[in-house]
């Protein structure tokens, strides 16, 4: 691990003022996104590297990401920006290329755009609603979100996508006729800041083939036994594997996530106990394995992130935060990983500059 960064679901109370625990007020829509500004902008000036976003529709958390992402790059300076992930499934992938080629140009780079075909969602097949309606042998979407994940690649790469009209026909005259027209602005460094969010070793492998980076996913559509460090760390191994035979011309990022909370007093340990050690369950009509969440003291965190295998092999950890504490209590966490947990698994802060993965070799 090099870098590290917060995740946030961005839980938020559908009324004005519901109750999540007893006397503490969980955010409504409008204080929570102005929240998440808040926590980038705080999270910036600790050195963290990373802010990025859970993508949610037809549920109370966020759901367009362009706007939380835009604000807190036009507000910070080092900070990367992202999402983990958008579900492609709801995308139009010529538009999303277009937003995350504007975002890459406003952020000067500082953009880690994570897609995929999505989690488990609270409606039926809720982007169909959306107006997109996959093949009948495709009932969850799965090989419709491939499908505009290749379209988003391609008008990522700048490919020329629609066809020009006749000279006669162009208003404004600006292309030979029959031209193939890309989606604009392109931004030439985009490729690099685009992620696949990936839940198994298989996709993983997948995402090397296609040339984009990792980000492992919070739980792993697999159970063989092992732990679920132990089943990632393979996953990323796969990853650099495949990455390497592909013989893609430039270094990949990996990220891996963790809910993390350092214990500095016992109202810490009231509030974020002594953690769990995760295991198997069942989600999404398949059987699933679970990490851990740490809660101890920063001494015994270090010792046991640094056993963490997926951690260690990671350049970026990202922590889950319970965002709907609101910005004090989540700038603390991060305030309190960054002095004194971080730095001993080989942390480096955002002002060293962007976060470059390990060598594949």
């Amino acid at each position: 691990m090099k870098a590290f960064g917060f995740l946030s679901f961005g839980h938020y109370d559908l009324g004005a003022s519901g109750r999540s625990t007893p006397g503490r007020t969980m955010p409504g829509a409008k204080e929570n996104i102005k929240n998440a500004v808040d926590i980038a902008v705080g999270a910036d000036e600790i050195g963290v590297n990373g802010a990025y976003w859970r993508v949610h529709h037809f549920a109370p958390q966020h759901a367009a990401p362009m706007p939380i992402l835009s604000a807190a790059a036009a507000r910070t300076t080092h900070i990367e920006v992202g999402t983990g992930v958008i579900d492609l499934r709801y995308e139009n992938p010529l538009h999303l290329a277009e937003e995350a080629a504007q975002l890459d140009l406003l952020s000067d780079g500082r953009v880690a755009l994570g897609v995929s075909r999505g989690s488990p969602e609270p409606v039926d097949r809720g982007y169909a609603e959306f107006g997109y309606r996959p093949d009948a042998d495709d009932p969850k979407g799965a090989e419709m979100a491939r499908q505009k994940f290749d379209r988003f690649m391609s008008a990522v790469d700048g490919e020329g996508i629609a066809t020009a009209l006749p000279l006669d026909e162009q208003y404004p005259r600006m292309y030979q006729p029959n031209a193939q027209v890309p989606v604009m602005p392109t931004s030439l460094s985009l490729r690099k800041h685009v992620w696949w969010g990936a839940g198994s070793r298989d996709t993983a492998v997948w995402a090397a083939q296609k040339g984009v980076n990792l980000m492992s996913s919070t739980l792993l559509t697999e159970a063989n036994g092992d732990e679920f460090a132990d089943l990632q760390a393979d996953q990323l191994r796969l990853f650099r594997q495949a990455w390497k035979e592909a013989g893609h011309p430039w270094t990949p990022r990996t990220s891996v996530s963790r809910s993390i909370f350092p214990i500095l007093s016992e109202t810490d340990r009231r509030m974020f106990g002594s953690g769990d050690d995760g295991g198997v369950g069942y989600i999404d009509d398949s059987t699933a394995t679970f990490g851990r969440t740490y809660a101890d003291e920063p001494d015994r965190l270090v010792e046991e992130l640094k056993k963490d295998a997926a951690v260690m092999e990671a350049d970026t950890l990202m922590l889950t935060i319970p965002s709907q504490l609101g910005v004090d209590a989540n700038l603390r966490i991060l305030s309190a990983f960054a002095e004194h947990v971080a730095p001993e698994l080989g942390w480096e802060p955002n002002t060293a500059g962007p976060v470059k993965g390990y060598p594949i070799s």
